[in-house]
């Protein structure tokens, strides 16, 4: 995706959107800052170019290769940050798994069967005890009902 000299004063909004980019270039624009939120979900993403002035998203030890020519940053080959070494700031609660999610960004995923929040629910819905209790409750009820009632219905 070449954006480069498009006079981008910030990162355009609709880059979101391009999470399946392998290679882009913002390079030659004006840019102030380039938040690494704005590059979350890039995880296919493996060269970034963004002006001199600039530090690569995530930092340089997001990347394997960082290197500065005149009319560009080079940032080339994101790393995981999840096989780093270094102790992850908000590391992933139990029954879930660290992925990445962008250069220098995480997210924790719930493993097998557990999900909800922090991964503590395990299995499904209990949908078959649900619907025999229910069940087994609403035809008890409506017999007792209709046992009460039909006495008062035959009497004038």
């Amino acid at each position: 995706l070449d954006l480069s000299n498009c006079s981008l004063q910030s990162v355009p909004p609709g880059l979101a959107e391009a999470t399946a980019a392998f290679i882009l270039d913002l390079s030659e624009n004006p840019l102030t800052a380039v938040p690494s939120a704005s590059f979350r979900g890039f995880t296919r993403l493996q060269s970034l170019a963004v002006p001199p002035a600039l530090e690569c998203p995530g930092g340089s030890d997001a990347w394997q290769d960082v290197t500065v020519d005149r009319s560009s940053r080079l940032c080339q080959g994101q790393r995981n940050t999840c096989n780093s070494s270094e102790q992850l700031a908000w590391p992933c609660p139990e029954n879930s798994v660290c992925a990445p999610n962008g250069p220098g960004l995480v997210q924790c995923l719930c493993e097998g069967p557990f999900h909800g929040y922090r991964c503590l629910r395990e299995d499904t819905f209990p949908t078959l005890l649900f619907g025999g209790i229910l069940g087994t409750a609403t035809v008890s009820l409506s017999l007792l009902l209709w046992g009460t009632q039909r006495r008062k219905a035959k009497s004038p």
